[in-house]
């Protein structure tokens, strides 16, 4: 989610620059700054950001250089102008007065002329910002795309080392099953050599214990969520959040593993799964 875009243009004699920075966020938040005068472009700009990107901290610089622009307009106050002209004749004519009376000289009078702003097309405005805005929104999902394969090839990384210790989990889930179920059987003998039972009955009641400490259902689901993180990291929509809950899941999983198998080794191989899923669930907050 973070990353940063610049575009710089000229349009209709107005010097655009637009600048994108955003940091990780859960959702998208998007902050625009620009001058007060240009305003009414903010909701257009933040529509564009928004089919743009879906999460993330962002924050919209803009800056607009008009000093080429006809932006000004100066108007002649004729009525006024014309009073200040007959005013000065009548001063010249009845104090005898030399001099000429030029267009310099009543400029000096106040409200004479007065400086404008040009009214300005809002909707060409916009539309201008908007495009040195998509240029920019460009140049920030470059960044982006090349940030986010360095971080699809980690993931990917992380997720065949679970694979490969999920494979070590199956090869050795059978031999732990069948301990434990012996270590039951002959704890079963033990306490009821006193009494008599059908030995049939404690090989039966041994299996149903067994089977409680196999992980076979926890590691077909394990490989299920590992095929459908790589179709994520391979697809071109956002998966942040959806990578952030299928993540929880393998964790969950890895977690059941753990309580059930009375194991040293798989233990430390539950431990081994667990660091490289807390490494990509570090790793998916930055992914949008």
């Amino acid at each position: 989610m973070t990353g940063y875009g610049r575009a710089r243009e000229t349009r209709n004699k107005r010097d655009i620059t637009v600048e994108i920075r955003s940091v990780n966020n859960r959702y998208l938040d998007c902050t625009v700054k620009m001058p007060r005068a240009y305003i009414f472009a903010e909701d257009a700009i933040k529509a564009r950001v928004q089919k743009a990107i879906s999460r993330g901290k962002v924050d919209v610089f803009v800056t607009i250089d008009t000093s080429a622009a006809d932006v000004t307009v100066v108007s002649v106050n004729e009525p006024l102008a014309r009073g200040y002209y007959e005013a000065l004749s009548k001063l010249q004519s009845t104090f005898s007065l030399e001099g000429e009376i030029t267009a310099a000289t009543l400029a000096r009078f106040p409200d004479v002329l007065t400086v404008t702003k040009a009214e300005e097309d809002v909707e060409t405005v916009s539309a201008d910002i908007c495009a040195v805005l998509d240029e920019a929104l460009a140049a920030y999902n470059a960044m982006r795309a090349v940030e986010g394969r360095k971080l699809a090839e980690d993931i990917a990384g992380r997720v065949t080392t679970i694979e490969t210790v999920v494979g070590k989990v199956e090869e050795r889930s059978p031999q732990t099953v069948a301990a434990y179920r012996e270590r039951l059987e002959n704890k079963m003998r033990e306490v009821l050599q006193s009494t008599t039972i059908d030995e049939s009955r404690i090989l039966t009641e041994a299996a149903i214990f067994a089977d409680k400490v196999a992980v076979d259902e926890e590691t077909v689901r394990l490989r299920s969520h590992i095929a459908q993180l790589r179709d994520m990291l391979q697809g071109s929509e956002p998966v942040g959040r959806k990578l952030d809950f299928l993540i929880q899941e393998v964790n969950r999983e890895c977690n059941t593993i753990g309580s059930k198998c009375n194991d040293l080794a798989i233990a430390q191989d539950v431990v081994n799964m667990k660091a490289e899923v807390e490494k990509i669930r570090e790793q998916v907050q930055n992914i949008e």
